[in-house]
Order: structure tokens, then sequence, then C-alpha cells
């Protein structure tokens, strides 16, 4: 579906767009209920996992999902968000849907039903949000090996960077150098997944730190 706009500004804050999060994830149907189990938000869009359950107990049956013990399943849902003009407006996709944005914390991940197909645009999803939640946070000085080389502006390329930072004002900044040509380039968080650390900052210290230990025993 399209985006939907609540032209009588009534969400403003934090708290007013997870109470409507949760009204829109909340509602029940003449044999079955479904309920927010958890929702997160990461910039400006929020990831939910809710909960199907039947009235008269007997198990959820569903192409997309494993039933779980009790007999309900939960599904994991995306909702984009935005302000136009004061007015908040959000467009939800189902996670079999085959939603792009990919960011929901694993904590979340954890609640959701198993999958029938392996091959499924939800598990592709799923996948996708671990691969990101596994993007290490790098250290000043940590020389990385990206997991495919990057084109630049000027055509070129670059896979093994160090980690660094330029000051623009009083804020320091995060950038890369380049190997082959000491230059630097700014680098989006995406471009990290599967990139391999080839040496820590911390472990370049570590034959000092070794010398001074030794030093403290004589």
């Amino acid at each position: 579906m399209g985006w939907l706009f609540y032209t009588d500004r009534c969400v403003k804050t934090y708290a007013d767009e997870k109470a409507e999060i949760t009204r829109l994830c909340t509602f029940e149907g003449d044999a079955r209920k479904t309920e927010l189990i958890k929702a997160c938000k990461v910039g400006s869009i929020w990831y939910a996992a809710a909960k199907v359950i039947n009235f008269d107990g007997t198990p959820v049956e569903d192409a997309t999902y494993v039933t779980d013990a009790d007999g309900s399943i939960t599904f994991g849902a995306v909702f984009l968000t935005r302000y136009d003009d004061g007015c908040w407006g959000y467009k939800d996709m189902e996670e079999s849907a085959g939603p792009v944005d990919s960011r929901a914390p694993l904590s979340l991940l954890s609640l959701l039903s198993e999958l029938k197909d392996q091959e499924s645009y939800a598990h592709a999803w799923r996948q996708r949000c671990r691969d990101w939640a596994a993007i290490p946070d790098y250290e000043e000085g940590d020389r990385i090996k990206l997991a495919s080389p990057v084109t630049l502006t000027d055509g070129s390329t670059c896979q093994i960077v160090t980690a660094t930072h330029y000051r623009r004002g009083q804020q320091k900044r995060r950038c890369y150098r380049i190997e082959e040509t000491g230059g630097l380039v700014r680098l989006s968080k995406a471009s990290l997944v599967g990139s391999e650390l080839l040496s820590s900052a911390k472990g370049a210290a570590s034959p000092v730190l070794a010398e001074f230990l030794a030093g403290q025993g004589d």
C-alpha cells in the first residue's frame, strides 16, 4: 500500500508514534486476534513483531510461518515513517512482502516464528538484518578489508582501508584512509557489511604494552 498521513497532526512525539504503531498492530477478527509484542525505532523506521492467536486455542495455520508451541505465529513488520508539513505518515509492509529497509534489532528477530520457506523474501530480509547487526564498530586505526571493492566518484576502487577521522568545526567525522593511495573516503555503514578486520589498533599497541608489563616485573 502507499503512504497514509494524519492531517490532524495528532502524532508529534516518539511516544505518540509508538502508541500509533501499537494500535496498528492490534486488532481482532471473527476467529483470531493480533497483538504487538515488541516495537523498535531505528532512524525514522519502526520495526514490529506482532503475534497472531486463534480465539478457540487451535494452532494458527499459515503458509509462511511455522506455528509456535503455543499455537500462535509471530511475524515481522516494517513501518516507514516521515513528517510532511507537520503531518505524520507511514507506509507499512509485512516482512514477506520484501521490504528493503533491514535494520531490525536481533532482539526483535528472536521473537519471530520460524519460516517454512528458506528462500522466501522474509528469510532474505531477516538475514540482511543479521548482516547489519554483525557489522563491527570499528575503532580508530583498525585496518579493514571490505567484502567487495567500492567504486569511488572518480571511477577508482578501494577495498582495504583504515578507520580514521577528520574534523569539521568541533566535530569529529568518521572516514577511512585508502591503503593504495592514502586518500580519505566516507563510507556508508552498508558498505561495511561482510567486512573483515585485518589488524586492530589495539593489537598494534600490544607489543608496547607487553614491554611495559615485562618491565614491571624487574
